[in-house]
């Protein structure tokens, strides 16, 4: 991203996280009536131990020299999560490898184990995501509860993208907030790890001018590598089926991402699954 709009994320996150703490939250008492909600400048400068007129700045997206030191305690003022610190780094400190290293892009190839573990798990709908969340490989299961991805072209595979055009995940998932917000917040984590990275941009500009309410979600600012997210389905030929869904890294050279949908136990989802496939 340009350091202009690398500046404007940061100062979006900084205004969301302090919107979501109170004074009681951190131990500090709710004085006269609040304009608005959540902590005060002035009051995070307090908490951090810096000038307000210097988070003042920060917080407006100025361009000024910050130090990790005092990052971390601007981290602990606003009570970060590991996801969000690193995000709010990744940011602030600019040290990404420059726009030059996602010029080209590579070709991401299933290795032949990770296409074992996907077959493997018969009940389990499992995708697998590159750093733009674009989907490259799924399972049986998969096609069955959300569609066929081999319908689609590989450039219309994009999970954040199917989410907001696609009917049949809005219709599918009865939480479906909750469901775009945990990828959101995945996608954010992306944004702040791959910061130099102008595709990113291109592609949340697309988003914010299409649908209104990406644009809505993504200003809440969720950051987390893996959320824990419980998801209630309503499928047309399955009913009802409950699922957790657990992210996990997958260690090699490129950057992926398993996704597994775990049936809940005791909910009679898993042999829903099992006639669905049949």
């Amino acid at each position: 991203m340009s350091n202009e709009t690398r500046l404007q994320a940061l100062s979006g996150f900084l205004k969301s996280r302090r919107a979501s703490l109170t004074p009681a939250s951190v131990g500090l008492p709710e004085g006269t009536r609040r304009r608005t909600p959540g902590l005060r400048r002035e009051e995070v400068a307090q908490l951090a131990g810096v000038s307000s007129t210097w988070y003042t700045w920060l917080e407006q997206g100025r361009d000024i020299k910050v130090s990790p030191s005092v990052l971390e305690c601007i981290a602990a003022a606003l009570r970060l999560t590991k996801d969000e610190r690193n995000y709010l780094f990744a940011l602030a400190l600019d040290n990404g490898p420059g726009p030059a290293a996602y010029q080209q892009e590579e070709v991401t190839v299933i290795s032949p184990s990770l296409q074992k573990i996907l077959q493997e798990l018969t009940t389990c709908p499992t995708i697998i995501s590159d750093r733009h969340c674009n989907i490259v490989g799924w399972n049986e299961a998969a096609a069955h509860v959300f569609l066929d991805f081999t319908q689609l072209p590989a450039e219309g595979r994009n999970m954040i993208s199917l989410l907001f055009v696609r009917k049949e995940f809005q219709r599918l998932a009865v939480n479906w907030e909750q469901f775009v917000r945990g990828y959101l917040s995945i996608f954010r984590a992306y944004y702040g790890q791959y910061v130099e990275d102008r595709w990113y941009d291109d592609f949340i500009a697309e988003m914010k001018g299409q649908h209104p309410r990406f644009q809505e979600l993504w200003e809440e600012s969720r950051v987390s590598s893996a959320p824990d997210v419980v998801l209630e389905f309503r499928h047309a030929k399955a009913g009802k089926m409950l699922f957790h869904l657990t992210s996990l890294q997958v260690h090699g050279t490129a950057d992926l991402r398993c996704s597994i949908y775990t049936p809940a136990a005791e909910t009679g989802t898993e042999s829903k699954l099992e006639l669905l496939m049949k």
